[in-house]
């Protein structure tokens, strides 16, 4: 099967590359999550245009990278949320709430998408987040969650 991806894939690709994929991937878990459309020949269009926005909002270069890394290496970020006895979070904490804690820290704006929660955070204290800036650059931010 083949689709045009609109969200970044990893392990498949970025927004507006064309893929080919099983019919079961494709069909029962990329396109119903809206990571997928499925390509025809007028999708070539789409293809540019989602390419063409990428391009505005994505970090250029991999020194522009480097930096932005650096930049959020060097940052204290404290993510204040509601909790319970014990420490336990009443939900948990999500990539767009990293990224708002991430700005109001005073750090660059970041695409939610990039940010990677690997374990959930359902707990108060000092937790690893990992942020992909470009296919070269990856970094780790340390988020303290503390109860508000």
């Amino acid at each position: 099967m083949k689709l045009i991806l609109t969200q970044e894939v990893t392990g498949l690709g970025e927004p507006g590359d064309v893929v080919e994929v099983k019919d079961g991937y494709g069909r029962n878990y990329l396109v119903p999550r809206g990571l997928a459309i499925r390509w025809t020949r007028g999708g070539q269009r789409e293809v540019d245009s989602i390419k063409k926005a990428r391009s505005a909002r994505e970090i250029a270069t991999l020194e522009q990278a480097r930096e932005v890394a650096d930049r959020l290496r060097a940052l204290k970020v404290v993510l204040r949320t509601r909790a319970g006895n014990g420490g336990r979070l009443f939900g948990s904490v999500t990539a767009a709430d990293i990224v708002g804690a991430v700005k109001e820290a005073g750090g660059p704006d970041l695409d939610r998408r990039r940010v990677e929660i690997r374990n959930p955070i359902k707990t108060v204290g000092a937790h690893q987040v990992a942020v992909r800036l470009h296919p070269e650059v990856g970094t780790t931010v340390e988020v303290n969650v503390v109860a508000a």
